[in-house]
């Protein structure tokens, strides 16, 4: 029996870092290997190749696990891996048809359906599928893992007012509730990284620190405040359209990045990942923005300090894959293809 994977290039963290996991734990990569920026004409065929050789590479036993949204190519190799005698695993990255109009939540469960076992976000994500129709043994994530060359610095008194950073794409469009949180900025200072900021749009600009955008690793070394939020949408008062929507069954990578930052996280109280932080303490969830200054206001030294420890707990194992070994682990045991692995 061999462990493979199909490497597929792609500018996504969570994708290289499952690959780089997969291959420390003793899986090869049975497609070809993608050099970065080698334009779309020649990543095209790469591909194409890579996906031919992997299917004359499974022999019967194998376990071949695949990242979704393989879009082009999943029910090609889902099949030839069955006709192979393979079975599939796959790790499930992004459900599109949450905010895709032309894919269906029918045609995406067919389609992942074609997997032997799948790896789902969380429990809330796994009952969502299994209420539509999914009928594949599923097991889940829990968070995502953040790989990164380099640590958190030491941890130094907090300082009041807390700073909370938010990490992404910043322009009205995308995110329009960061043009309406500065009539609620009094007790904390609000800090960005990424890009797409417009700071015309903003009339209390001292209410906000804009970085541009920082590298990851230099973000985890040195986050620049107390707290990282999670939010998506128009408003300030929940996460709304298809993406807040999608926020009540993933997992977003942001929030590992937070974690592994070292630092609390801030997210939506409806949100999938609120019962990770409440099983944790590793942060503080709000049903709106609007209560966010009383909140931190009343966050003391010694609260802030458990929640801290216990954010840099999680960040450890998150820093060396921990929740991604352990899925892969209890796949590879239902389909009764365990073996000696370096985990």
């Amino acid at each position: 029996m061999a462990l493979c994977y199909l490497l597929k290039r792609s500018p996504s963290k969570a994708k290289t870092d499952v690959d780089e996991i997969m291959r420390g734990v003793g899986f090869r990569n049975v497609g070809l290997s993608q050099p970065p920026h080698i334009g779309k004409f020649r990543d095209f065929f790469t591909t194409l190749f890579g996906v031919v050789k992997a299917g004359f590479s499974l022999k019967r036993g194998d376990v071949l696990v695949l990242q979704y949204n393989l879009r082009k190519y999943y029910g090609f190799m889902c099949r030839t891996a069955h006709r192979r005698g393979a079975k599939v695993v796959t790790l499930i990255h992004d459900l599109g048809s949450f905010y895709r109009s032309k894919l269906s939540h029918e045609d995406e469960i067919a389609r992942i359906g074609q997997s032997d076992y799948l790896i789902v976000h969380n429990d809330r994500m796994k009952q969502w599928l299994t209420d539509h129709g999914c009928r594949v043994p599923m097991g889940t994530l829990e968070i995502f893992d953040y790989l990164s060359s380099t640590e958190p610095a030491p941890v130094s008194e907090p300082r009041k007012p807390y700073g909370v950073i938010y990490a992404g794409t910043l322009s009205k469009k995308k995110n329009g509730f960061l043009y309406d949180l500065e009539d609620h900025i009094n007790n904390y200072r609000f800090i960005l990284y990424g890009g797409g900021f417009d700071p015309e749009a903003i009339r209390r600009r001292e209410c906000f620190e804009y970085h541009g955008f920082v590298s990851s690793d230099k973000l985890v070394e040195s986050p620049g405040g107390e707290f990282g939020l999670v939010w998506d949408g128009s408003s300030i008062h929940a996460c709304e359209g298809p993406r807040g929507e999608y926020t009540r069954y993933n997992n977003p990578h942001k929030f590992s990045l937070y974690l592994r930052c070292g630092i609390p996280v801030i997210i939506w109280k409806q949100a999938a990942m609120a019962k990770f932080i409440d099983d944790h303490g590793v942060g503080i969830c709000v049903e709106s923005l609007t209560e966010l200054d009383r909140v931190l206001g009343e966050i003391t030294p010694g609260q802030y300090a458990s929640m801290q420890r216990a954010a840099r707990r999680i960040g450890e194992k998150l820093g060396r894959g921990f929740y991604f070994k352990r899925a892969l682990r209890e796949a590879l045991v239902a389909l009764g293809a365990q073996k000696e692995i370096n985990w």
